[in-house]
């Protein structure tokens, strides 16, 4: 059977126009519905003037939705709304418990989904610090997280599995690790799937939720994954590293 234009588009590396990407994305929620708590977050949000608006879906998963929004001075903002419900959450206890930043939460369901959203913030504000390329955090409201919009007129940028790969990309996210684990953090969450690529070549890391702090017990456990990760990734198409020589660079201070 023939592939419809949009699949075409797709298949070429070319993004799909605006209004029939928001199309798509609105229809994988439309049955989903907001629960009176996260309601509750995103009008506090809007009446501080943080959001003037939550337009369309990005992004949709198991765990968070991201929205695309506008800010009060017109901007473009990223909404990530923690799901509650439908969250597998207890099943990943491992990046909460270890990491001292949450010793002492209550393990029901919206505690560990607050957790997890309050850790993400955090991260990325480590990120933000480092100089490391991911999402500017902005605010936060219970499960709801503020972020800078990583793209461009209205379309968020590409995962690194969707580009066509290119040996600094790997060079650029290596550099991004080792800057990362300078800061006290591991992303632990690694992959094709949570690079964003930017017009200019650079590499976005997104989804650190995750992420824990070098004190946690299983830190370096992490970051090898990480590490195998992007390089069996790369590997695919040609760029081969040695394991253990990036792990050197990584790990040796400057």
């Amino acid at each position: 059977m023939a592939k419809s234009m949009e699949e075409r588009s797709s298949a070429g590396g070319k993004r799909p126009d605006k209004s029939r990407y928001q199309l798509k994305q609105r229809e994988k929620i439309e049955s989903e519905v907001f629960d009176r708590r996260t309601l509750i977050h995103i009008s506090k949000i809007m009446k501080k003037g943080i959001v003037k608006n939550l337009d369309y879906p990005v992004s949709t998963g198991k765990e968070a939705n991201i929205f695309a929004a506008t800010a009060p001075s017109g901007s473009m903002l990223a909404v990530k709304i923690y799901k509650i419900t439908t969250s597998p959450f207890f099943r990943k206890k491992d990046y909460i418990i270890g990491d001292p930043r949450f010793a002492k939460i209550k393990w029901n369901e919206w505690e560990v989904v607050y957790a997890f959203a309050r850790k993400e913030f955090s991260n990325l504000e480590v990120c933000e610090r480092a100089g490391i390329p991911a999402p500017k955090p902005l605010f936060l409201e219970g499960n709801v997280l503020v972020m800078g919009f990583l793209g461009e007129e209205g379309l968020p940028y590409p995962q690194l599995v969707q580009t066509v790969c290119e040996g600094r990309f790997l060079d650029s996210i290596l550099e991004n690790v080792r800057k990362l684990y300078g800061a006290g953090l591991v992303h632990a969450d690694l992959s094709e799937y949570n690079v964003m690529m930017g017009n200019d070549g650079t590499a976005y890391f997104i989804d650190l939720g995750q992420g824990v702090v070098l004190a946690h017990p299983k830190a370096m456990e992490y970051l090898e994954r990480d590490v195998l990760n992007i390089l069996n990734f790369f590997k695919k198409f040609g760029f081969a590293r040695d394991f253990a020589a990036t792990m050197k660079f990584i790990l040796e201070k400057d």
